[in-house]
């Protein structure tokens, strides 16, 4: 039979594995193209092996896009250079297929059907929300308005910044 003191430990294991998890546990990312309009939203949640990306996008160009985490918190535009490099703490060099990178901040292309709207997840293990993403100058999530080629430096050949979002709690 168990204790008084085993069933209150159990009920209180449950709570803490039902509960939704703390604001430090997500940020998020309002991503807004050249002309300031909403275009999408990046939901960052923390998992045991880096950051799941959750990216809701609703109203971009359709096509191949690079997609990336870039250095510094900042999108001022209509360039988005004000967001620096890809977010590189380990001074990798760029590119998914490059034997001397990747950078921290670089992912997968995505690849937005013609309703400009896309709903996608992408795991980035190289990321975590404690290491620099919301700390010193910040990071940003940029879309580049070509696909990254996965190897050229700095960037992947990938074009003009199209949109991009600070990322904050």
């Amino acid at each position: 039979m168990a204790t008084k003191t085993t069933i209150a430990i159990a009920i209180l294991a449950l709570i803490a594995l039902t509960a939704p998890a703390s604001a430090a546990d997500q940020a998020t990312a309002v991503l807004k193209d050249a002309d300031g309009k909403e275009v999408g939203k990046v939901t960052l949640i923390a998992v045991p092996t880096g950051v799941l990306l959750a990216v809701d996008l609703t109203a971009m160009p359709p096509g191949d896009h690079g997609f990336h985490i870039h250095g510094i918190g900042q999108c001022e535009a209509p360039s988005f250079k004000s967001a620096g490099g890809h977010f590189n703490p380990e001074e990798d060099e760029h590119g998914l297929l490059n034997d001397a990178g990747p950078h921290a901040g670089d992912m997968p292309n995505i690849h937005v059907p013609a309703s400009g709207k896309l709903r996608v997840e992408v795991l980035n293990q190289s990321v975590n929300l404690g290491m620099g993403l919301l700390g010193g100058k910040g990071t940003a999530i940029v879309i580049h308005q070509g696909a990254d080629d996965y190897i050229s430096n700095p960037a992947g050949d990938a074009g003009p910044r199209i949109a991009c979002g600070v990322i904050s709690e």
